[in-house]
């Protein structure tokens, strides 16, 4: 079994609790009312959308080779 490391974005919801996104998978997206619900939540929508990826004998993406970088811009509003 492999171990596969995957970058996830948290973002505060005005309403409370946090969404969490995962870039390297497309429409993985998830919830969680708390930071530590919202990684299990995370965790657990990874691992389920892994095993879509593999019953429907599709590519599983990996973060291999990719590179993350800040930008700050200037806001005229």
């Amino acid at each position: 079994m492999a171990v596969l490391s995957y970058r996830v974005l948290l973002r505060k919801e005005p309403e409370g609790g946090y969404t969490v996104m995962v870039p390297s998978l497309p429409g993985c997206v998830t919830y969680g009312d708390t930071v530590e619900e919202a990684i299990e939540m995370a965790k657990e929508a990874i691992e389920l959308y892994i095993e879509s990826l593999k019953e429907h004998g599709e590519e599983v993406p990996t973060e291999e080779g990719t590179l993350e970088y800040t930008l700050m811009v200037k806001s005229h509003a």
